[in-house]
């Protein structure tokens, strides 16, 4: 491991112009001015998977997160990942691609749900090693929602209901709740006017096991800073 002194010295060296168009367009960017160095990645609007989306609508474009993802694992500057998230969610697939690799890295990572975390962006929420909300977000479970045609046949069906348990099994995996907690919130008739499902505030999605705490930014990068000086202390 580099003593303190070398890990300062690298964290000051400058991030080059290839780096700042990238953080320009995509709105995110490294925090160098912490106990540690903590790369910031935003989550907002709806994530735009296989079509795109109108210019109206605020998104997160899964093909430039990912590569981002993918850099900042082999990126020895940066020690850890602060997810803040506010999704409607969107496109199931892209989400869920999203969600398998943060949940795969083996960077230290926390999650911030602020505003909200709902559908595909329950996943999202789950995914990092620890998981933050406030309490006035909240977080939306319902079934999958497919768009434009689909046939009434039985494969159909099967196709929606494995998708469906892809997802649930993947949160299950990463939480404190079950499948079967999941799938039951999921079905719901009593709380959505036009749907099925279960909204969640910050402190109802603590109790029933979703997310690991209620807290804001200072408790997230706390945790965060946590993890990395356990890592670092592990490969000493």
């Amino acid at each position: 491991m580099n003593n303190s002194d070398d890990v300062r010295s690298v964290q000051q060296e400058p991030v080059s112009d290839s780096v700042w168009e990238m953080l320009e367009k995509l709105g995110t960017f490294p925090v160098y001015h912490g106990r540690h160095t903590v790369y910031c990645l935003n989550i907002v609007g709806q994530i735009e998977g296989h079509s795109i989306l109108p210019e109206s609508c605020k998104t997160t474009k899964y093909e430039h997160i990912l590569p981002i993802l993918a850099a900042i694992e082999q990126e020895p500057l940066v020690e850890g990942l602060l997810i803040l998230l506010n999704t409607v969610g969107g496109d199931v697939e892209a989400g869920l691609a999203l969600a398998e690799m943060i949940a795969s890295m083996e960077l230290p990572s926390v999650s911030l749900v602020l505003g909200g975390g709902h559908s595909i962006g329950v996943p999202l929420a789950v995914s990092a090693k620890q998981s933050f909300i406030v309490p006035s977000a909240s977080m939306t479970i319902h079934p999958v929602r497919m768009n434009g045609m689909l046939m009434g046949v039985p494969q159909a069906m099967n196709c929606v209901d494995g998708m469906q348990s892809r997802i649930l099994r993947f949160v299950s995996e990463h939480s404190r709740v079950s499948e079967e907690a999941l799938r039951e919130m999921m079905q719901r008739t009593d709380e959505l006017v036009l749907d099925f499902g279960t909204v969640l505030d910050g402190r109802q999605a603590v109790e029933v096991g979703l997310m690991d705490a209620v807290g804001g930014i200072s408790q997230a990068l706390h945790a965060l800073y946590a993890m990395i000086e356990t890592a670092e202390q592990r490969y000493c």
